[in-house]
């Protein structure tokens, strides 16, 4: 069973030409004026919002995966149209993107689902927050399986377990999907966003609850909890809202790339 698009054209171009245009713009801006680190990051925090506003966030971290050696990369997404109690592991053989299919972990896949007990709640993954990463992906790591884990009314602990036990595999990574406020003015949305950044960046758990509103703050808060745990380091790669390319500073959306890596 493949997973067919379903924001392709909306989100993200549905032409892969059209997107390689995208990636290629967003890479010449950044290396304009920045460096890419030199890091092989275990876990990332990317957005998910449409390419035009949140692809050059997402963009630099994934420019930073393809160091990373991974094999299997699990991809982490809250669900926004669908409410449903706990996690919902995808059962797919394959994802659809632009730039061709992505082939499942079968293995990983029945090992989580087996362990932690989690269901496939099909509609659940007609999903934006992780279909958005998919062609990122099949991208900058054409060779890497997937995993796609899209959660509803879970808790970032349950989530934690999860990712500590990929992250404990040789050669599997996680990608946490979240945007950050929503519709708020310039301003406002800044002194919000930086209790989130504040907190991913000082890998500080009370500090997530002072004020944060990503949608997929559940998902940050368990990745938190693993780096603090796994003593994994943490920078965080860009910020921005969405009046970045729109102009429009009324109401806006927040968005925020960042990595995790071991202790040097």
């Amino acid at each position: 069973m493949k997973r067919n698009m379903s924001v392709a054209g909306s989100f993200y171009p549905a032409n892969g030409t059209e997107i390689k245009r995208y990636f290629a713009h967003f890479s010449k801006l950044y290396d304009e004026t920045k460096q890419l680190p030199h890091i092989k990051p275990k876990a990332v925090i990317v957005p998910h919002a449409g390419y035009v506003y949140s692809g050059y966030t997402a963009d630099i971290a994934y420019r930073m995966l393809q160091n990373a050696g991974l094999k299997t990369v699990v991809v982490l997404g809250p669900s926004h149209r669908v409410a449903f109690e706990g996690v919902s592991l995808g059962r797919y053989e394959s994802y659809e993107t632009p730039f061709g299919v992505i082939e499942a972990n079968d293995i990983l896949a029945k090992e989580i689902a087996e362990r932690f007990g989690l269901a496939f709640v099909a509609s659940a993954h007609v999903e934006h927050s992780t279909e958005v990463q998919f062609p990122f992906i099949k991208y900058y790591l054409p060779d890497v399986r997937i995993v796609e884990l899209v959660y509803s009314d879970t808790t970032p602990f349950y989530l934690s377990k999860i990712i500590e036990f990929v992250l404990e595999k040789k050669d599997c990574g996680v990608i946490i999907s979240t945007d950050l406020s929503h519709f708020y003015t310039q301003s406002d949305a800044n002194k919000l966003d930086s209790v989130c950044l504040n907190a991913i960046a000082n890998l500080d758990l009370k500090a997530l609850h002072q004020g944060c509103e990503a949608c997929g703050r559940i998902g940050v808060e368990a990745m938190l909890q693993t780096a603090i745990k796994m003593e994994l380091q943490t920078q965080i790669l860009d910020y921005r809202t969405s009046a970045d390319a729109s102009g429009d500073m009324s109401r806006v959306v927040g968005y925020v790339s960042a990595c995790f890596m071991d202790k040097n």
